[in-house]
């Protein structure tokens, strides 16, 4: 694990990478048979996956408990059909909430005629044994924060079984996004695109950085602008 002044860096190129002939995925957290104990989330985010999945392929049915899954859609199209009887298509700048709960199947196929890329998030819940349950909605994304998850569904955001929140941005070059965090929590950035800085440390894609409430101020992107995700945790 990088640690520096009290900040916790993952850098993209050193990020766990699983490469098949459908699907082009970046670990950032240990996930399925890439272990290291040093890596295995940051707070309750388990896991971040970058994922690319070509055209009419995906992951078959499959199950899930007792975690918060979310898809925040990047590019293209996905199919998600599950066991509490939701066929679903998720498009570029949507969010799927799916809490596992007790349980639950599902399967996430690319019908599209493209590759898709999204990134799945899980976050361990505050409790264990909920009944399973399903959201999903489009956002629009601007040069500020957008709320995707807040706890009391601020401006439209949606809620997960833990008071996490998450913003996504998309800076334009040489814009600069507070970093700011609750007292006593956690936060963690994850650069989708583009690239910036926080507090002067270099940023690029797939770089993820996690801190303490109060050790980063903002976020300023680069010349091409940027698109990240920002958390808060506890």
């Amino acid at each position: 694990m990088t640690t520096s002044s009290g900040l916790v860096f993952r850098p993209a190129a050193e990020r766990f990478h699983s490469q098949l002939d459908w699907l082009d995925s970046w670990h950032s957290f240990s996930f399925s048979s890439h272990y290291d104990p040093a890596w295995m989330g940051y707070g309750p985010l388990r896991v971040i996956n970058d994922d690319t999945i070509a055209a009419g392929t995906g992951f078959g049915m499959h199950p899930h408990r007792d975690m918060e899954i979310l898809t925040v859609m990047v590019e293209g199209q996905l199919n998600h059909c599950d066991s509490m009887g939701h066929a679903e298509v998720l498009r570029a700048g949507e969010v799927q909430r799916m809490s596992a709960g007790t349980g639950v199947v599902h399967s996430e196929i690319n019908q599209g005629d493209k590759p898709c890329r999204l990134l799945q998030i899980w976050i361990v819940p505050s409790s264990t044994g909920i009944a399973p349950d399903y959201e999903q909605k489009p956002f629009a994304i601007g040069p500020g924060w957008t709320p995707l998850l807040d706890p009391e569904q601020a401006d439209g955001a949606m809620a997960i079984h833990r008071p996490v929140r998450l913003w996504r941005a998309q800076p334009g070059a040489g814009e600069t996004r507070s970093l700011a965090i609750g007292t006593g929590r956690q936060g963690w950035i994850q650069l989708i695109d583009g690239a910036g800085e926080a507090n002067g440390h270099p940023l690029q894609q797939g770089d993820g950085l996690g801190y303490d409430a109060g050790k980063l101020e903002g976020f300023t992107a680069g010349s091409g602008g940027a698109d990240l995700l920002l958390f808060e945790l506890c």
